[in-house]
C-alpha cells in the first residue's frame, strides 16, 4: 500500500473518482438505473482547487492582445492612429516647443532705429527739462578746496603808493593788484599745490609783512612762513604751520595746449571779498609786463579777460576741466587806476612749479 507523503512541493494531482457508466453516483438516494452490479466504471478527474497563494486568473476574452485584460475599443483606435501618424505627431510637438520658446520675441513690438533728427529733439527736450551744470561751476568746485586767503600783517601800515609817471602817452600802464584792508593789511590769494601745506602766491602780497596768515577753505587759520622766492616771476612759496586733516592740493596742467579763446576762470578774494570766481577766455600768450614803478618786468605771461581786481593776486587761473594753468599776478589799466578793464596777466604754472622745486611738465 502506497504511503501518503507528509509534504511535497509538487501540486497534488487530480484523483480519479469511479463513476458508474450509467451516471455519477451520489450519496443521495439509490443508484441510477445504469448502476448495476458488474457494470463498468469510468474514472472522471475532479478539478483541483487553486493554490492558496495565487488568485484565480480571469478568463481570457477574445480580442485581447496579451491576455492581461480586455482591450477597450477607443484605446485601440487611438493606438492605431498614433502608429499611423507618429511622424506628424513628433513634428507638431517640436513646432509647439519652438513657438513657446520664441513667443516673447515674436510678441514684442520691434521699433525702427531713431533718426538723427529724433535723437537731437530728444536731447534738446532733456536739456530743457534738466539743464546741464555749467562747466565753470564744475571747475570752481574742483579747485576751491585748494584756494586760501593770504593776509600780510605789518607792524605799521604800509605806506600808500604814490602815483608814478606812466609811460609815454597812448601806452597803457600796469599795476600789481594787491588789496589793502582798513587795518593796513595786504590781502591776496594763494593756492595749495602740495597737500603738506605748500602754497603759491604773489611776492608783492607778502613782501615786507611781519606776519603772514592763511585762511583755508574749511575756515581754519594758520600762520605761514616764506620758504622760497622767485622775484623774476613775482612768486612766493609759503608753508602753513598748521594744516587741516583733509587738505586738498590743486591739480596743475601744462600751458602747452592753451590757445586764445579757451575758457578760464579766475578765483580769488577781490578787495578781500570771496572766495569769488569770474569767467573769461585766454586773450593771448607769451605777453610781457612792466610795472608802473619800473621795478619789475615779467615775460611769457598769459593774458586773460576774466575779471581780476586787487585781492586776486596769487589766485589760480583755472581751465574748464578744473586744472590750474597760471597764477594771477597783475592787471593793466591805461589810466593807472587799480580797477580791472579787461586785461589781466598770470604767470604760467610751469614757472610757478619751478619755484616750488617741482619737475617741469
Amino acid at each position: 500500500m502506497a504511503r501518503t507523503p507528509l509534504y511535497s512541493r509538487t501540486p497534488p494531482r487530480a484523483t480519479p473518482v469511479a463513476v458508474p457508466a450509467g451516471g455519477p453516483a451520489t450519496g443521495d438516494g439509490p443508484p441510477g438505473p445504469a448502476a448495476k452490479a458488474g457494470a463498468p466504471v469510468t474514472a472522471v478527474p475532479l478539478p483541483l482547487p487553486p493554490p492558496r497563494h495565487q488568485a484565480p486568473s480571469p478568463p481570457i476574452e477574445a480580442g485581447t492582445a496579451s491576455g492581461e485584460g480586455p482591450a477597450h475599443p477607443v484605446t485601440a483606435r487611438r493606438q492605431g492612429w498614433l502608429r499611423r501618424h507618429e511622424r506628424w505627431a513628433w513634428a507638431l510637438g517640436v513646432l509647439a516647443l519652438v513657438i513657446a520658446a520664441g513667443w516673447p520675441a515674436w510678441t514684442a513690438k520691434v521699433k525702427p532705429p531713431l533718426s538723427i533728427e529724433q535723437i537731437d529733439a530728444a536731447m534738446r527736450d532733456s536739456i530743457a527739462k534738466e539743464p546741464l551744470p555749467a562747466a565753470a561751476a564744475a571747475a570752481y568746485a574742483a579747485v576751491i578746496p585748494s584756494v586760501v586767503r593770504v593776509v600780510g600783517e605789518h607792524k605799521s601800515p604800509p605806506p600808500a603808493e604814490a602815483p608814478k609817471p606812466g609811460p609815454a602817452k597812448g601806452k597803457p600802464t600796469a599795476k600789481a593788484d594787491k588789496a589793502i584792508d582798513e587795518d593796513g593789511r595786504s590781502v591776496g590769494t594763494g593756492v595749495v599745490i602740495v597737500d603738506k601745506g605748500l602754497i603759491l602766491t604773489n611776492l608783492h602780497v607778502v613782501a615786507g609783512a611781519d606776519r603772514i596768515t592763511v585762511n583755508f577753505f574749511d575756515g581754519s587759520e594758520s600762520e605761514a612762513v616764506i620758504v622760497n622766492l622767485q622775484p623774476e616771476n613775482d612768486l612766493a612759496v609759503l608753508r602753513a604751520k598748521t594744516i587741516p586733516d583733509d587738505l586738498h592740493a590743486a591739480t596743475l596742467r601744462s600751458t602747452a595746449g592753451l590757445a586764445p579763446g579757451d575758457e578760464v576762470i579766475a578765483i580769488g578774494f577781490p578787495f578781500g571779498i570771496g572766495p569769488s570766481a569770474s569767467q573769461g577766455v585766454i586773450s593771448g600768450l607769451k605777453r610781457e609786463f612792466r610795472s608802473p614803478e619800473g621795478q619789475r618786468s615779467l615775460s611769457n605771461l598769459i593774458q586773460f579777460d576774466a575779471a581780476a581786481n586787487p585781492g586776486n593776486s596769487g589766485g589760480p587761473l583755472v581751465t574748464m576741466d578744473g586744472h590750474v594753468v597760471g597764477i594771477v599776478t597783475a592787471i593793466m589799466n591805461p589810466n593807472a587806476q587799480r580797477t580791472f578793464i579787461g586785461i589781466g596777466f598770470a604767470v604760467p604754472i610751469e614757472n610757478a612749479a619751478a619755484a616750488v622745486g617741482m619737475p617741469p611738465f
